[in-house]
C-alpha cells in the first residue's frame, strides 16, 4: 500500500513521532477514502481525481487550516510517489493551496483561568491532585497537549525545578517549573506511585491503564470540560490548545520579552509566537477605544449630535 510505505519512510528517514505519524495516516486515509468511491487509487489518480478532493473538502465545510494540512499531506505522499518511481508524474504540482484566513487563537482571560485553577483546588484525592497539576503544567509552563499528557517522570530534573521536553522535530528545550506547580508536582507523586499497575505505565507522570500507558488527549480534554462546568465556563471555550494560548498572551501581557516565550513554547520561527503580538494588539486597541479620554469626548458628542 502506497501510503503504508509513505508512512515508514516518515518514520524511519524523517524521525517522524507516533501522533505525527497518526496525523498523515488519518489524512492520506480520508484521500483514500475519497479516491475508492471514485474507483481509482492513490497509485493511478488523476489531477481531475485530486482536483475533486479539494472541492470536496470545501464542499464538506472543513476549516481552511485542516483543508490546507489535508492538501500538504497529499503533496507530500505524491512527491514520495514520484520519487520512488511508482508514479511517472506528481499530480499535486498543477493544484493551488486553499486560501487560509488569519484567524486568531481564542484566549481565555486571566480571571476565567483563575476560576478554573481555583476550582481544580477543590479536593484532594487523585483525581483531583492530578488535574490541579495538569492545570498547573499547562498554564504555567505552556505545554503542547501531547508534551504534557505523555511526560516522562524521566523529563523532570532532580531538584523539580525545570522539564526537559522533547518537541517537534526531536528539538529539546527546557522549561522552569513555578512555584505552584512544584507544590502540585510533590502533591501528586504519591497518589500517582499507587496507581501504577504496569511497567509501561511507570515510566510517566501521567499513568493510565490504556493502550498508551498514559493519560490520552481525549481524556484530558474531557477532564478540561468538567472543571469548565464545575467553575461556571462555558465548556466549548476551554481545550488544552486554549490554555497553551492563554499562557502565551498572559505572559506578553505582563511584559514578558516576545524571544523567551518563543523558547517556552518550542517555536521554531519566531513569527509563529508573533501571532500573539496580534491578540494583543486587539485587546490593547478595545482598552484605548474603552477608556481613553479622546474615545470618551467622541463618544459624549457623537450622543448630543443624536439627541438633537
Amino acid at each position: 500500500m502506497p501510503i503504508n510505505l509513505f508512512l515508514e519512510m516518515m518514520a524511519v528517514e524523517r524521525g517522524a513521532s507516533r501522533n505525527t505519524l497518526d496525523a498523515y495516516g488519518r489524512d492520506l486515509r480520508d484521500l483514500q477514502t475519497f479516491l475508492a468511491r471514485r474507483s481509482v487509487t492513490p497509485l493511478d489518480a488523476s489531477v481531475d481525481d485530486l482536483r475533486a478532493y479539494v472541492g470536496f473538502l470545501d464542499e464538506t465545510g472543513l476549516s481552511a487550516s485542516t483543508a490546507a494540512r489535508r492538501l500538504a499531506a497529499m503533496r507530500q505522499l505524491y512527491r514520495f510517489l514520484y520519487l520512488e518511481e511508482r508514479r511517472s508524474d506528481d499530480p499535486t504540482v498543477s493544484i493551488d493551496n486553499p486560501k487560509r484566513g488569519s484567524r486568531l487563537p481564542r484566549v481565555l482571560g486571566e480571571e476565567d483561568v483563575r476560576s478554573l485553577i481555583e476550582t481544580a483546588y477543590d479536593g484532594e484525592d487523585a483525581e483531583a491532585r492530578r488535574i490541579q497539576l495538569l492545570m498547573e503544567l499547562v498554564y504555567g509552563s505552556g505545554l503542547r497537549v501531547s508534551e504534557l499528557i505523555g511526560m516522562p517522570l524521566s523529563a523532570l530534573s532532580a531538584d523539580r525545578s525545570t522539564i526537559r521536553i522533547c518537541g517537534k522535530g526531536g528539538k529539546e528545550r527546557v522549561i522552569p517549573i513555578g512555584r505552584a506547580a512544584r507544590a502540585a508536582l510533590e502533591a501528586w507523586l504519591p497518589l500517582r506511585d499507587g496507581l501504577v499497575r504496569r511497567p509501561l505505565e511507570a515510566r510517566f507522570l501521567f499513568p493510565s491503564r490504556g493502550r498508551l500507558g498514559h493519560l490520552t488527549r481525549q481524556r484530558f480534554a474531557q477532564l478540561l470540560k468538567d472543571l469548565a462546568i464545575r467553575a461556571g465556563i462555558d465548556p466549548e471555550r476551554l481545550s488544552p490548545h486554549v490554555l497553551r494560548h492563554a499562557f502565551a498572551t498572559h505572559l506578553l501581557d505582563h511584559g514578558a520579552d516576545l524571544r523567551a516565550v518563543q523558547v517556552m513554547l518550542g517555536h521554531a520561527d519566531i513569527s509563529t509566537t508573533q501571532i500573539y503580538t496580534h491578540v494583543q494588539a486587539g485587546r490593547l486597541a478595545s482598552v484605548v477605544d474603552t477608556h481613553h479620554p479622546l474615545a470618551q469626548e467622541r463618544r459624549d458628542k457623537t450622543t448630543q449630535e443624536e439627541d438633537r
